[in-house]
């Protein structure tokens, strides 16, 4: 394709868009040093298949597990079976189980699946648990899939559990238990009602300084069994709150695809679905954070944060724009990323949810990725562009 068509008409615009030159993003010569940083991972739909609403998913395997490769090739550990991955949107436990299992064989190719991928335990498998005991049980079939595969444990927040709890006092009994049975630390997940309304008043409070202290006393207590807890609450100064809280040894990863790039500067790790969608630029500017974080001389450190700075800029309205309200349908904007880059051929996903953002807002998001330098291939992604609008 010549220059020429690169210059596309896009919806809500007076002037054509012409798309930039392709960014060589070189992959670094190994994971961060200074940070553990996770890409949540997700799954490409099998689009010759009835992907419909309230279908069981079916899932394309080889494109799936490829994509893991790639976000594996740029040193990130990978985040399996999450929210990213759209579990209650439409990923059934059936899918969840063999994704599971088929991510950790791939990991295995590469070493230890406990150092490359962390899979989510939830209870989206029992939907109609009712008692404690039953949200308990279904939790730890879940982490038996998870354990069973070798791969590290993330606990889900669990939309049963939401629903049953009666205070704090229940949440502390259902992961207290589920702890006492972890084979290894896990990670925790608080997802704001943000990314799931289901999920209002986790930890047994609406407000949400009363579920910190609720949260921060569960982690205390079972600090020795806790690695890490991801926040994601899309709250800057309340994250920073909470990692100064957390007990020594325990990681605070930012799940805050806001303002990720003050956080993991200012000690976050990382577990986030926008780097499933901007893995080459993050992945550099991790790179440029190792680097200014162990610089001797002043000049050179501020070089290195001002790269890091530089690359990460126009990554974030991107990531704004992607995760807009309703913020839960962020999933599209990511596999609509992964389809302009050529990692997956068709733009379908499971449940239909590729129909869950408008024209305009893939548009936009199109042209923010063009201009963060996360098109690989401008003259692919503008065909495909240019084919999505004339559809």
């Amino acid at each position: 394709m010549t220059s020429a068509g690169r210059v596309i008409s896009l919806p809500g615009t007076r002037e054509p868009y012409e798309l930039g030159e392709p960014v060589a993003w070189a992959r670094p010569g190994g994971p961060p040093v200074r940070r553990v940083a996770y890409a949540a991972a997700h799954v490409v739909a099998d689009a010759r298949a009835d992907n419909g609403p309230g279908r069981p998913a079916a899932v394309d395997w080889d494109a799936t597990l490829r994509f893991r490769r790639h976000l594996w090739s740029y040193s990130f550990r990978v985040a399996d079976a999450m929210d990213t991955a759209q579990r209650n949107m439409g990923l059934d436990w059936p899918a969840t189980r063999e994704l599971i299992a088929r991510s950790a064989a791939e990991a295995r190719s590469l070493g230890d699946p406990a150092d490359l991928l962390a899979c989510g335990a939830g209870t989206d498998h029992v939907p109609d648990a009712g008692t404690l005991d039953a949200v308990t049980i279904a939790y730890l079939e879940q982490m038996e899939a998870v354990r069973a595969a070798g791969a590290g444990l993330i606990l889900m927040a669990s939309r049963q559990l939401a629903r049953v709890a009666c205070g704090p006092e229940d949440y502390h009994a259902v992961y207290g238990r589920l702890l006492g049975q972890a084979d290894r630390p896990v990670i925790l997940h608080w997802l704001g009602e943000m990314f799931d309304p289901q999920l209002a008043g986790y930890w047994g409070s609406a407000d949400v300084d009363e579920a910190t202290e609720s949260f921060l006393a569960l982690v205390r207590e079972h600090a020795s069994r806790v690695e890490g807890v991801k926040v994601s609450l899309l709250d800057e100064d309340h994250e920073v709150r909470l990692r100064a809280a957390l007990p020594e040894g325990v990681r605070l990863y930012t799940g805050d695809d806001f303002n990720y790039p003050s956080l993991i500067r200012s000690g976050s790790h990382a577990l986030l679905g926008i780097f499933d969608a901007i893995a080459p630029a993050a992945a550099a500017a991790l790179e440029a954070l190792d680097q200014a974080e162990t610089a001797d001389e002043a000049g050179a450190r501020a070089r290195h944060f001002a790269i890091y700075e530089e690359i990460f800029g126009p990554t974030v309205a991107l990531s704004r724009k992607i995760f807009e309200a309703p913020t839960f349908h962020y999933k599209t904007g990511i596999v609509f990323l992964a389809w302009l880059a050529g990692h997956q051929d068709e733009f379908v996903m499971v449940n239909g949810a590729q129909s869950a953002r408008s024209i305009e807002h893939l548009a936009e998001v199109f042209r923010l990725a063009d201009q963060a330098g996360l098109l690989p291939d401008p003259d692919l992604a503008a065909h495909r562009m240019t084919t999505l609008l004339s559809a």
